[in-house]
């Protein structure tokens, strides 16, 4: 009796740590089935964030057919459509279809693919059309909103019209790099582009592709990368570091000073621009538009005197309000609002 009370306890013990080893696994599963949706939650929340960073004043972005993908190990969100609209600035835009996917042990890391064609639209009458071959980006997260942001497009072919200007460009790139990252309360930036090209409208060709890349600040701008900042690039100051263009044959220009925005999107600001090859490049100008050639000279000869003779100048861009001017006083033309 006693052996065979023991072996119906011992048998009765097994079978309860079977059904305790079996309810601790289907736990498991529901708290990472759970954590997994979670997170594939918080993904959209950050990708819808990343696409319009300030629902709560007036932007709104929509992922169209929202699919969750990846369980167990990748969270992935997909959709078919991008659709953007900032009513405060007037910009609106429209994405191919999205492919976003994060590691479940690094969900704050997030690398997402986005589909051509891509339509803009501004208030201040901008339309901008775009096509590419690859854009892959790669965001990190913070406790509240994004840290910083890397983006690739190969392939890029883009139409800008400006109803302001009434002037078309067509521009195209093999490569595009696209930097952003917060910097205490500033937002810095880095762009850069490889054999480009751009084309103005009713305008000759006159440069070859070109190499060209920018670095700048943000003051004050740490919030738009997160959605935290409420008024967008108007009223905008910030540092630009370098902007240096470079179409070969030693002919590159770099550009660097502080600026601003106003209220209405009009660039100020007061630049320093060198100029390496001045002599070259005014004969590609006069070859362009030869009906300007003795003015190009009369330049040419005074940017001359300032360099000392030299064929390296270095002189002052000053932009008022969106009209440029070379030292003040030789224009240059409007630039645009944004």
């Amino acid at each position: 009796m006693a052996a065979s009370s023991q072996s119906g306890s011992g048998q009765y013990n097994s079978g309860k740590k079977f059904w305790l080893l079996g309810g601790a696994i289907l736990l498991v599963i529901a708290l990472y089935t759970g954590g997994w949706f979670y997170a594939a939650s918080a993904l959209k929340q950050t990708v819808l964030s990343a696409i319009a960073p300030r629902a709560d004043t007036g932007v709104s972005g929509e992922c169209s057919d929202i699919e969750f993908r990846g369980f167990p190990f990748r969270i992935g969100l997909f959709c078919s459509k991008v659709d953007v609209d900032d009513n405060v600035n007037g910009i609106s835009a429209t994405f191919g279809a999205l492919r976003s996917a994060a590691q479940v042990y690094a969900p704050g890391h997030i690398v997402w693919e986005l589909d051509s064609p891509a339509e803009i639209r501004t208030a201040q009458g901008l339309t901008i059309n775009a096509q590419w071959d690859n854009l892959q980006s790669s965001l990190v997260t913070k406790a509240q909103g994004l840290d910083r942001t890397s983006t690739v497009i190969n392939g890029l072919k883009a139409v800008t019209i400006s109803s302001f200007t009434g002037q078309t460009v067509n521009f195209d790139a093999a490569r595009t790099e696209i930097h952003l990252r917060q910097n205490g309360a500033d937002l810095d930036g880095a762009i850069s582009v490889e054999n480009a090209n751009a084309i103005l409208k009713d305008w000759p060709q006159i440069f070859p592709k070109f190499s060209a890349s920018a670095d700048l600040t943000l003051i004050g701008k740490a919030g738009m990368i997160d959605g935290t900042d409420e008024q967008g690039i108007h009223g905008t100051q910030g540092q630009l570091r370098r902007i240096v263009a470079d179409i070969g044959d030693g002919k590159v220009m770099t550009v660097s000073g502080p600026f601003t925005f106003d209220e209405n999107g009009f660039l100020s600001g007061k630049f320093k621009l060198e100029i390496e090859q001045l002599g070259p490049w005014g004969k590609t100008i006069k070859e362009a538009f030869p009906d300007i050639a003795s003015t190009v000279d009369t330049a040419t000869k005074l940017l001359k005197a300032l360099a000392g003779g030299g064929d390296k100048v270095s002189v002052d861009l000053v932009v008022d309000h969106g009209n440029a001017t070379v030292s003040g006083f030789i224009p240059l033309g409007k630039i645009p609002p944004v």
